[in-house]
């Protein structure tokens, strides 16, 4: 008896279990190919049980509701009617923390969506920042290198974080936005979500569309200085996890307007900068947001551990319409995310309730590994088979993006504007005095610890390239702190 089509462990659609996907014809095997290296990922690990312990997070889940009809965009089925519902999990994380870390720190917030869809889950792995600190995903390890724990002291050092930054220009966007009013929010609930990368939405004819996700808070902004943060996280480490059980539990259900950002396909060849730059953010004078629905979070996880910690996402879950980018952070993380939860959870990680499709079967022909439950029974575990086992589709869940050239370790495509300041620059200015002023005694105040005046000194100079009030007055604020 015929199972029906083969898919992925999120339940998505494979459309070709024969051919790896290539750049060209006789090209190289492509990073984006997600049923490929998930395939080869399980089969390395079927033997080999492996986990280590997730950073410090918080989650619930919720509900999606579209508001706008973007057919005309993508061919997604759960945004295909409006007033369509589709149920979420939304985990919330710190970055540099370890799981017990206090929750009031200056990181930026990790937003984490799950859309159980009824053709298999899609996630949507952004921050509460429009930005990062680099562009590219061969970068991310030293980064991460530079928040954790130095190796000969055992604890952060403002040596090794403003070296890397001061080294790495295209940080100067994001630091800026760091240090800003908005780097410590008060709650979980009272900040915004981005998708952050660039995605690629196609329609039922076939046109593709490059995308940016927004999720604005309807609590509004509220974000706590550096001294009451540092209160805070010494009185009450657990203050977000606790504010956002709690007021789900009152009934007062937290929500976002969920908005896109929409560029046709052949904008981005000609566009003044490199839209897939996960540094800089889209004007919105060229592209505006065009609002297109509601989340709400409105049930609570019985378990923590089981729920919020064992739950896992990945970029490269995604269902028919919608795709990748070239952003090189993004293509990076199509692999790496995917591969941190088999590590950490453990191969079958998709099978935890948390994380399974709910309105989909997943249909693989992955068998074994730690904790395996044995739902296949005695089905065949090869494709093609003639015992009517999955089958692919023949139908790619993305359009093709064109490539050419020979292959190398090449930096993005140049740009007319493409500079790693500009938009630091006008982040800045676009502040009030008093924004500021805070923003500058943040970031003194973490200069001012380095034990080199070679690395402070290169850090400021990355601000004063953005704006020259910048520079000026944190070179000032930074000397009279080092004395």
């Amino acid at each position: 008896m015929t199972q029906g089509p083969l898919t992925t462990e999120a339940g998505a659609p494979v459309a070709d279990n024969q051919n790896s996907e290539t750049a060209g014809v006789g090209g190289p095997v492509l990073v984006q190919d997600q049923a490929l290296l998930e395939k080869l990922a399980h089969f390395n690990r079927e033997r080999i049980p492996e986990r280590v312990v997730h950073a410090r997070g918080a989650g619930a889940y919720g509900t999606f509701t579209l508001t706008a009809d973007v057919t005309q965009y993508t061919r997604a089925a759960f945004l295909s009617e409006v007033g369509k519902e589709t149920e979420t999990f939304l985990r919330f994380s710190t970055v540099a923390g370890n799981l017990g870390s206090a929750d009031a720190v200056r990181d930026p917030r990790g937003f984490a969506l799950k859309f159980y869809t009824e053709e298999g889950n899609y996630d949507l792995v952004g921050n509460n920042t429009p930005v990062f600190f680099i562009k590219d995903a061969i970068k991310f390890p030293d980064f991460i290198h530079t928040q954790k724990r130095d190796p000969y002291t055992g604890s952060q050092e403002a040596d090794n974080v403003w070296d890397f930054w001061g080294l790495s220009p295209e940080s100067t966007h994001q630091v800026t936005w760091l240090f800003g009013d908005r780097g410590i929010p008060a709650t979980l609930r009272h900040m915004n979500g981005y998708g952050s990368h660039t995605y690629q939405w196609n329609n039922a004819n076939g046109e593709v569309f490059w995308v940016k996700y927004h999720f604005k808070t309807n609590q509004g902004i509220k974000n706590l200085t550096q001294a009451e943060a540092n209160l805070l996280a010494g009185e009450d480490p657990d203050s977000h996890q606790r504010d956002l059980r709690e007021s789900i539990e009152r009934g007062e259900f937290p929500s976002w307007t969920v908005q896109v950002q929409i560029m046709p396909a052949a904008d981005a060849a000609t566009y003044r900068f490199n839209p897939f730059d996960l540094t800089k953010v889209w004007p919105h004078e060229d592209y505006p947001p065009i609002e297109i629905g509601k989340l709400e979070l409105n049930r609570n996880p019985e378990n923590v551990f089981a729920e919020v910690e064992q739950s896992i996402f990945s970029p490269a879950h995604f269902v028919p319409g919608i795709g990748p980018s070239p952003d090189k952070m993004l293509q990076g993380r199509l692999f790496a995310y995917g591969d941190a939860h088999r590590y950490r959870v453990g191969i079958n990680a998709d099978h935890l309730p948390v994380n399974r499709p709910h309105a989909t079967e997943a249909r693989t022909n992955s068998r074994d590994g730690f904790l395996y439950d044995g739902r296949h029974q005695g089905a065949k575990n090869y494709e093609p088979n003639s015992f009517g086992g999955p089958f692919q589709t023949d139908k790619p869940l993305w359009s093709a993006t064109p490539v050419s050239g020979a292959t190398g370790n090449h930096e993005a495509p140049s740009h007319a504007e493409d500079n790693d300041f500009v938009q630091a620059g006008n982040l800045y200015r676009l502040m009030s005095e008093g924004e500021r002023s805070r923003l500058i005694e943040n970031l003194s105040g973490f200069i001012a610890k380095v034990s080199r005046d070679d690395i402070a000194e290169r850090a400021i100079n990355n601000f004063r390239q953005a704006d020259g009030d910048f520079g000026k007055r944190l070179e000032a604020a930074v000397q009279a702190l080092r004395g």
